[in-house]
């Protein structure tokens, strides 16, 4: 029987599109990400927490993070360390822009395939394209069984795990053998905060191109400190077929961008008097607002 380990989570690093302005979008139709702050996907902390929560339950178990982006996407990886998670490996190169959630799960499956881990725990969807289908894809990738709509671990072993998943009118239980993927809803505990002493141990981490133009003694301080390395895979290190990533290996084809920003044009002041209630509601009511 195998030992649970390692466990991977899925994350990415996001504009704040909880933020959208008029400057959020390019004359092209595309996102202008220099106009919003890049952030960590909201349920992949989520996601860190339960995959966190199943350290806590197995000893001798580690949790890593792998995002796929461009070098500044690192940061997320440094704020999972200061969170709880062991290390992380940046999957990173030209050859992965313009992916959609097909190329994406490609790229991440054959990184997967290399880190090997036990269970991989994700964020349902990330708030950029509000999707929820590079968990369930890269499942199908690496024939996983999936448990989707996360929303609490209620037990985990060597060989299972039982999770209370959301459902529109309720919730369940269910059992999954191991290895398996797990995409975790918002409605699942919040991520646990910086740990000051993890800030100040994993503060210097850096991924192996950060470390190329770093200074010497920042290399040297690395060195003799493995646990500060963030791995870093090129496309070539984790062997994919070309065809397969970037926009070549993308069919979704967006056609048009919109970008609709809502101003209130008109205000209206009510008292608490009775008679204004009342005159709000009938305006209400001929507009079909309401009723």
């Amino acid at each position: 029987m195998k030992k649970v380990t390692k466990i991977v989570v899925l994350a990415k690093q996001v504009p704040d599109t909880r933020n959208v302005g008029k400057d959020a979008m390019t004359a092209e139709g595309t996102v202008n990400r220099a106009a919003l702050a890049a952030i960590f996907n909201p349920e992949d902390l989520n996601a860190l927490e339960m995959a966190l929560q199943m350290k806590d339950r197995i000893e001798g178990a580690s949790v890593e993070v792998l995002t796929m982006g461009p070098q500044r996407a690192a940061d997320i990886i440094r704020e999972a360390m200061f969170r709880g998670a062991d290390g992380g490996y940046l999957l990173s190169g030209r050859e992965f822009a313009g992916s959609d959630t097909l190329a994406t799960s490609y790229a991440l499956s054959c990184a997967l395939r290399k880190i090997n881990p036990d269970i991989i725990v994700a964020g349902r969807q990330a708030i950029d394209g509000d999707t929820a289908q590079v968990g369930p894809q890269v499942a199908e990738k690496l024939g996983l069984p999936q448990v989707t709509y996360a929303e609490e671990l209620v037990a985990i072993n060597d060989t299972e795990i039982s999770i209370k998943r959301r459902l529109e009118r309720g919730s369940e239980v269910v059992v999954s053998p191991l290895p398996a993927l797990i995409t975790v809803n918002s409605s699942a505990k919040e991520c646990r905060p910086r740990n000051a002493k993890r800030v100040m141990k994993f503060k210097y981490a850096l991924a192996t191109s950060e470390m190329a133009v770093a200074e010497d003694k920042s290399k040297a301080f690395i060195e003799e400190r493995p646990y500060l390395h963030i791995v870093e895979f090129a496309a070539a290190d984790v062997n994919p077929d070309p065809e397969q990533l970037g926009l070549s290996g993308s069919p979704t084809k967006v056609k048009k961008i919109e970008n609709v920003v809502f101003q209130a044009k008109e205000a209206k002041a009510l008292t608490a008097d009775d008679a204004d209630i009342n005159s709000l509601m009938v305006e209400l009511i001929a507009s079909h607002t309401l009723g």
